[in-house]
């Protein structure tokens, strides 16, 4: 045996004896059942069951014997492999020892700290009168309507007008370059840049000339860059008009009253700040304890891990959604940053892991129900396809395995660990970047 911080090297032999007394014990046990014309069942010579079934079985014996061996000495060795081991077969011969090598990483010796004596710091916010009335007033945006303008005037940013629209690319309409009957808000920015701003100062009934060039961005690739032109007709002027916060609108949002519906935001606000708050929290926790643990962690294990995250970097590239702090470094640079991310991720999942294991902390049904449920509500009204997808797909249920062990551990630490109670503001709650200490 050989050994390499976590790799290692096992040589071993599997005695050609203990190989043909589990060959015949396992041939007896077909004898016992074996059906064979002009026999009685269970009456055929073993001879003619060797000879029948030798071949068949002689893999089915050797893999419980490689597996059985293995463990054996895995177990001798007080390792445990932290990704599946390769396994070399160097002789398998009649009449000859068993020969065969194994190569593997071990999972490292974790030895946690006393959860009980980590002191942390969790904030937390409350929402006050400003936070609800914000809060009341996105309700109310959210429910506007428009009303028209009986008022001979010209066009300025922040009203409604209703238009028709053609588009044309030298002279010819394209695909999905009309519309009848649109209301566009001026200065909302959703049309292509610098539309709006060309219908404001006209007034309604008239047909304005829009001349705009698609961004080089534009999603629509056959018309990226090009210069386009648009007949706009004006047909109506309008503004918006907010609906009252009173009792009547508290109803449209399952409110008895307007007090009501006050009491609904400002529980809602304060579960989302707890939200955000225990969010810091974990975060603040994850980074002590890979501050005060320090461990080799396999490198297979950090290889899959970092070659997952690359995989997420690259897709962005090709979507064109890289943070501009990736777009400005070199690619070795950001495999270096993201291997250590990885190596990080790999030796904190390790450590929960044993802390779950030493605390016994585990998945419950009711956990992984919970979780499923919480799924099919970010779909209303597929809820019942939402269950049927995870009862029929185990590997759909097994990544939600992971993530909500992660915390549920991180549940426990944070009730077992000395936290202390930070009351702060909803601004600095969420202006809060431990990167930016």
């Amino acid at each position: 045996m050989t050994k390499n911080k976590l790799a290692h090297s096992f040589s071993i032999t599997i005695p050609a004896t203990v190989f043909q007394d589990k060959m015949t014990q396992k041939l007896a046990e077909i004898q016992k059942e074996a059906k064979i014309q002009g026999f009685r069942p269970g009456q055929a010579p073993l001879s003619l069951i060797k000879s029948k079934y030798e071949s068949a079985v002689k893999g089915e014996v050797l893999d419980a014997l490689v597996q059985e061996y293995v463990d054996k000495t895995f177990k001798e060795n007080d390792v445990r492999p932290a990704l599946r081991p390769k396994i070399e077969l160097k002789q398998f011969e009649d009449g000859k020892d068993i020969e065969l090598t194994v190569d593997m990483e071990a999972l490292p010796k974790v030895v946690p700290t006393d959860i009980k004596t980590l002191e942390l710091t969790k904030m937390s916010a409350e929402a006050g009168e400003e936070e609800i009335n914000e809060a009341l007033k996105k309700l109310a945006d959210s429910k506007k309507t428009t009303e028209l303008l009986d008022e001979k005037r010209a066009t300025k940013t922040g009203d409604v007008v209703v238009i028709d629209f053609t588009g044309s690319i030298d002279g010819a309409e394209f695909k999905g370059g009309s519309g009848k009957d649109y209301y566009l808000n001026l200065g909302s920015n959703t049309f292509i840049p610098g539309f709006e701003d060309q219908l404001v100062g006209h007034e309604i009934g008239e047909t304005v000339d829009v001349n705009v060039t698609f961004p080089d961005t534009y999603h629509a690739k056959d018309l990226a860059g090009k210069k386009a032109l648009f007949k706009v007709v004006l047909k109506e002027l309008r503004r918006f008009k907010t609906p009252e916060i009173d009792d009547a609108f508290a109803k449209l949002f399952g409110a008895e009253s307007a007090d009501k519906l006050k009491e609904m935001i400002k529980t809602e606000l304060n579960r989302e700040y707890g939200r955000i708050a225990r969010m810091h929290a974990k975060r603040a926790l994850l980074d002590k304890l890979a501050e005060t643990h320090d461990f080799e962690v396999p490198a297979g294990m950090v290889d899959l891990e970092f070659d997952s995250i690359w995989r997420q970097f690259e897709e962005a590239k090709k979507n064109g959604a890289l943070d501009e702090d990736e777009k400005n470094k070199s690619e070795d640079a950001l495999k270096k940053e993201y291997r250590d991310i990885a190596e990080r991720r790999v030796r904190l999942g390790l450590l929960l892991a044993e802390i779950a294991n030493q605390n016994k902390v585990s998945l419950t049904q009711e956990d992984l129900t919970a979780a499923v449920m919480a799924e099919a509500r970010r779909y209303p009204g597929q809820e019942k396809t939402v269950f049927e997808y995870y009862q029929k797909n185990p590997r759909a249920l097994d990544a939600l395995r992971a993530p909500l062990f992660e915390e549920k551990v991180v549940d426990f630490i944070l009730d077992t660990a000395k936290v202390a109670d930070q009351k702060v503001s909803v601004k600095d709650l969420y202006a809060y970047d431990p990167d930016k200490k």
